[in-house]
């Protein structure tokens, strides 16, 4: 229980210092009915130092294994930084998920299976990033 209070505390600090900073900021249009554009969640990780590998390995495979539990996944992929710019800032990891709408994401976050999820990376996590955006695509 001290562990998933722990998690919850970590996710509304993050929560709430993106909204002072962006006091303003309003929430993205869905696109307009007909068009062909999907809801993209990235996710990027960065683990505490000493954080062990095996560890590591452990938390990528139960990400991993999200998608067969939750439905409203409609695909996942996932990898490693490896950019040689130096300007990760410490996130080595990226989890980037594709939802048909925001009624498919916004069941996929409260989800048990994800909120397991959390409470297994909660003690091993340093910082999370999260973007989503729905997708523009450009014609040539």
């Amino acid at each position: 229980m001290k562990l998933l209070f722990s998690l919850a505390f970590i996710l509304t600090a993050l929560l709430a210092q993106a909204q002072i900073a962006n006091p303003n900021k309003t929430a993205p249009e869905a696109p307009a009915s007909g068009e062909n554009q999907v809801l993209r969640h990235v996710v990027l990780f960065k683990f505490r130092d000493g954080t062990p590998q095996e560890k590591i390995r452990e938390i990528e495979g139960a990400f991993s294994q999200l998608p067969e539990k939750i439905a409203h996944i409609r695909s996942f992929e996932w990898g490693l930084n490896n950019s040689p710019e130096g300007l990760n800032k410490g996130f080595t990891h990226c989890f980037f998920l594709t939802f048909a709408s925001e009624e498919d994401r916004d069941a996929y976050l409260p989800h048990p299976d994800h909120k397991a999820f959390g409470a297994l990376l909660g003690p091993w996590l340093e910082d999370v990033l999260v973007v989503d955006y729905w997708t523009h695509s450009m014609e040539n």
